[in-house]
């Protein structure tokens, strides 16, 4: 039978343990939120997504968010709906409860492509809607023209591009897990 000091000293280097998981996990979340921040985008959305990505449990409220990154409601509030309308977290529901919860999708990135999709066909209807405002008699306008359905039309091919590349990333996870995918017999194949 352990003695108290072994109890004791077994169960301080068990929460010594969890404090340096707790400290990797915290120290990985800014260094995420660094390079995120580097690609562009917001420090806080990329805080928000290093943190829900290595979070344990399915899904945090956003005000239990807020303090677990020590940020302000509205900080949360902005970065949240940013990453949700990228595709990069979603929102979930809790049956009852008013509060907002998110969580991130296994497969974050994945997720972002089909967001990514959803955006450029959105740029493509707005550019056509800039097309029906020209008259196509005025000569005047070709340059405006041309560069409109130059856009158009390239929002238009990168999207058949982005239902390529969904389907080979939906190969590539198949093929590393072992388990086949529907409709993706055309997929490219891994280089490694």
């Amino acid at each position: 039978m352990p003695s108290t000091d072994d109890t004791t000293t077994t169960a301080s280097l068990a929460s010594t343990d969890s404090a340096r998981d707790d400290t990797a996990r915290r120290d990985f979340v800014e260094q995420f939120a660094v390079m995120w921040e580097m690609a562009g985008s917001s420090l806080m959305d990329g805080r928000i997504l290093g943190y829900l990505m290595m979070m344990r449990q399915p899904y945090i409220s956003s005000a239990d968010l807020g303090a677990a990154l020590s940020a302000s409601a509205g900080s949360v509030s902005m970065s949240t709906r940013r990453l949700v309308e990228s595709g990069f977290i979603k929102r979930h529901v809790v049956p009852g409860d008013r509060s907002h919860y998110f969580r991130a999708e296994d497969d974050v990135w994945g997720s972002w492509l089909a967001g990514e999709r959803r955006y450029l066909d959105r740029q493509r209807v707005t550019i056509e809607q800039g097309l029906a405002v020209l008259d196509p008699a005025d000569a005047q306008d070709e340059e405006v023209r041309r560069r409109l359905v130059n856009g158009r039309d390239y929002m238009s091919w990168i999207s058949q591009h982005h239902r390529k590349m969904l389907l080979d990333w939906e190969a590539f996870k198949a093929r590393r897990d072992e388990t086949p995918v529907a409709g993706s017999d055309d997929a490219v194949e891994d280089p490694r």
